[in-house]
């Protein structure tokens, strides 16, 4: 399974791991950024890779196996704090969050994360309860629409949300194909429709909704800052506007508590080789900042 780091250079070139160090990426994936690292803190520095997606794990367990110096859990990084305590992970000089999801799961998950084919209405990365159908099914249309809305940028939200509880009204919505119908109704007749897909944003608001991800993040940093030994750097790739603003906002005031020094005044974004490369990195913005 190939998967290409975003920006991989940038992350290896600032969090630059010496000999011996300690590093935890949060968001394993496969791998890529952890491997780049490992080749960087031998002989004897270690990586704590977490990763909340049993399937990927699996996938790749024959792999991991070789390498004596990864330390995989199978968790949501929003329990950091438990994990380094219960792995005694100590000290730690670095810590990555890439939140972008990976093509896998859009491509290879079957949990309804890409609107190219017709799926359950899943969307968990993890084991939890709430799902994507269960949103769509159940959710008030007033929070349906809000979400649409903050979370997708999605012009069309109350629209979109008006019409899928009509159709719920008749029956439920349980496929990704079922929802894609939805949102192209909910447009209107005069409009032109650009090269972004026009269901591309609910079918994001959905999966954040789903899986927490503003929430888990907020609960994260402060966790990743008292992990982190004096000296140790943090590096956050996001994807999302919101995503981006809360990472900024976290570093900007522990900077002005001073428990943090901010490395990246503007965030680093990709090269133009890259993004023809590998598309899906044009959005990815990486702040970096260092313990005091």
């Amino acid at each position: 399974m190939s998967h290409t780091p975003v920006l991989l250079k940038e992350v290896i070139e600032l969090l630059n791991p010496q000999a011996n160090e300690n590093f935890i990426d949060c968001t394993l994936g496969f791998a890529g950024h952890a491997k780049a690292i490992l080749e960087r803190n031998k002989p004897k520095g270690k990586v704590l890779g977490i990763e909340w997606g049993k399937e990927k794990l699996k996938i790749q367990s024959e792999k991991l196996k070789t390498e004596q110096r990864l330390v995989v859990v199978n968790d949501s990084y929003v329990n950091l704090q438990e994990i380094v305590r219960r792995e005694s992970f100590y000290p730690v000089n670095g810590i990555l969050m890439d939140l972008g999801m990976s093509s896998w799961d859009l491509e290879n998950s079957g949990r309804g994360f890409s609107f190219q084919k017709d799926e359950p209405l899943d969307m968990r990365y993890g084991v939890q309860d709430l799902t994507a159908e269960e949103i769509i099914n159940k959710w008030p249309e007033e929070e349906l629409a809000r979400i649409f809305r903050d979370y997708g940028q999605e012009r069309f939200a109350q629209n979109i949300a008006r019409n899928a509880v009509e159709v719920r009204l008749q029956q439920p919505i349980e496929t990704t194909f079922q929802l894609v119908e939805i949102i192209k109704k909910s447009f209107p007749r005069s409009y032109k429709f650009g090269r972004q897909h026009f269901a591309t944003k609910v079918f994001q608001a959905l999966r954040i909704a789903v899986n927490r991800e503003f929430e888990n993040l907020e609960a994260v940093l402060p966790q990743a800052l008292e992990a982190l030994s004096p000296g140790g750097k943090m590096a956050v790739i996001s994807f999302h506007s919101l995503e981006d603003r809360i990472v900024k906002n976290f570093f900007r005031n522990k900077s002005k508590e001073q428990k943090l020094k901010i490395i990246t005044k503007k965030p680093i974004t990709p090269l133009f080789e890259e993004i023809k490369n590998n598309p899906r990195s044009r959005s990815a913005k990486l702040r970096l900042a260092q313990k005091l």
